[in-house]
């Protein structure tokens, strides 16, 4: 049983910067692919980006050049970097976990075995 927890999360302003993370527990980290995602009000969950644990990373074309995740296997923690930050980007962000995925299943958030419960994002304009 893999449990999830992020942190990070906040209210910044369009063009700032904000470093998530995802402390992960009960589970053989550096052997799972681990994702972000992101839901607004209203809409389905996005996903934002990904890291398998052969270390290649996976992100969704509107945070590219943006957003770099990255993991310390060390600390079981996996982070998020977002930089020059928009308003499109406010969400609560969610980070997921799975083991054995394929890489076509990677974006697709039913793939995904373990939750964490959701840090938010506001980027005022």
């Amino acid at each position: 049983q893999v449990q999830l927890v992020e942190s990070g999360g906040g209210l910044v302003q369009a063009g700032g910067s904000l470093r998530l993370s995802c402390a992960a527990s009960g589970g053989t980290f550096s052997r799972l692919t681990i994702a972000w995602f992101r839901l607004t009000p209203g809409k389905e969950r996005a996903f934002v980006a990904a890291i398998r644990s052969i270390n290649t990373t996976h992100y969704a074309d509107s945070v590219k050049g943006r957003f770099t995740i990255s993991r310390d296997n060390a600390k079981n923690t996996v982070y998020l970097q977002m930089n020059s930050l928009k308003p499109d980007d406010t969400a609560v962000y969610f980070c997921a976990a799975a083991a054995g995925i394929i890489l076509s299943s990677i974006p697709g958030y039913v793939h995904y075995d373990f939750w964490g419960q959701g840090t938010p994002v506001t980027v005022s304009s």
